[in-house]
C-alpha cells in the first residue's frame, strides 16, 4: 500500500490537474476569440497559467503515485519558489496599496479621486502610454460609462449616486470644473479653469474623461481594493501551499525510503 502522504498528493495534483484544462481551455479560447486590446491582454496570462498548473500537477501526481523520486524534487522545488514569490507578493500588495483614498465632496454622494495620493509605483503604471491605453481600452470595452447614461439621472439623483471610482474619475469631469450638468456624461463647459483634468473632458462617448489624471486615479482606487481582496485571499492559499508542501516533503522521504529498500533487496523490487 502506499503511504497516507503519498495518496494524498496524488490526489490534490489530479485535482489540480482536471481544473488546469479548462483553464488552459478558456485561454486558447479568448487568443482565437479575442477582438480588442482588452481581451488580448488576458489571454496570455490565462495560458501561462493552466500550463504552469498542468505540468506541475503532472510532477506531483507522477511523482508520488509512481514513486519517482527526482520528479517528486522538482516539483518541491516549484512549490517552493511559488511560495517564495506568494510570500513576497503578498507583502509588496499591502506595500503599494497603503496610500491613497477618495477625497468626500460637500453635497454629493461620490468622491473625488487624485492620482497623487497614490504611490509613486502604481502612478508609474497607469501613466506609463502603452499601460494606460490598454487600460483605456479595457475602460471603454466595459461600457461602464453608457450604464451611467442609460439611467437618465436628474441632476440631484446624479449628484447623490454613489459611484464607484471609475465611474467617479472617468464617466464625468472633476467637481472642481463647475461644469454645468446635462446628463450623467454630457456636461457644458464653463468659466475659466487651470485643471488639466477640465480641458481633456469631452461629452463624445470614447473621450469623456478616459484621460484624465483622475481617471488613472480611480483606476487605481479600484486596483487598491481589489488587490487588497486578493492579498486576503493569497494568505488563505499560502498556507494551503506550506501544508501541501509538507505532505510532498513527507512523499518525497518516503519515496526516497521505498527506492533505497527495493535497490538493497532487489527480489522485493516493485514491492513496497
Amino acid at each position: 500500500m502506499f503511504r497516507i502522504s503519498n495518496n494524498l498528493i496524488g490526489i490534490l495534483n489530479f485535482i489540480t490537474f482536471v481544473l488546469s484544462i479548462p483553464i488552459l481551455g478558456g485561454g486558447i479560447w479568448l487568443s482565437t476569440r479575442a477582438s480588442s486590446d482588452c481581451e488580448k491582454f488576458l489571454d496570455k496570462p490565462i495560458i501561462a497559467i493552466g500550463v504552469f498548473l498542468m505540468l506541475v500537477s503532472l510532477a506531483g501526481l507522477i511523482g508520488a503515485c509512481c514513486r519517482v523520486t527526482w520528479l517528486l524534487w522538482v516539483y518541491l522545488l516549484v512549490m517552493f519558489l511559488l511560495i517564495v514569490v506568494l510570500f513576497c507578493f503578498t507583502i509588496f500588495a499591502f506595500v503599494v496599496t497603503n496610500k491613497g483614498a477618495g477625497e468626500v465632496v460637500s453635497d454629493r454622494g461620490y468622491k473625488e479621486y487624485r492620482l497623487g495620493d497614490y504611490s509613486n509605483w502604481l502612478q508609474k503604471r497607469v501613466s506609463n502610454t502603452k499601460n494606460w491605453r490598454k487600460i483605456k481600452s479595457c475602460l471603454q470595452d466595459s461600457k461602464i460609462c453608457d450604464s451611467l447614461e442609460k439611467k437618465n439621472f436628474q441632476q440631484n439623483d446624479f449628484f447623490q449616486e454613489h459611484l464607484s471610482p471609475i465611474q467617479s474619475g472617468c464617466c464625468k469631469p472633476p467637481t472642481s470644473c463647475n461644469f454645468e450638468y446635462v446628463t450623467a456624461t454630457n456636461w457644458t463647459k464653463s468659466g475659466n479653469f487651470t485643471d488639466g483634468d477640465c480641458a481633456a473632458w469631452g461629452n463624445d462617448s470614447g473621450t469623456l474623461c478616459y484621460n484624465c489624471q483622475s481617471c488613472k486615479a480611480g483606476v487605481l482606487a479600484n486596483l487598491k481594493r481589489d488587490w487588497k481582496k486578493v492579498a486576503i485571499v493569497n494568505i488563505i492559499f499560502l498556507i494551503f501551499l506550506i501544508v501541501v508542501y509538507s505532505i510532498g516533503c513527507c512523499a518525497f522521504r518516503n519515496s526516497k525510503e521505498d527506492n533505497a529498500y527495493a535497490n538493497a533487496y532487489p527480489r522485493y523490487k516493485g514491492y513496497p
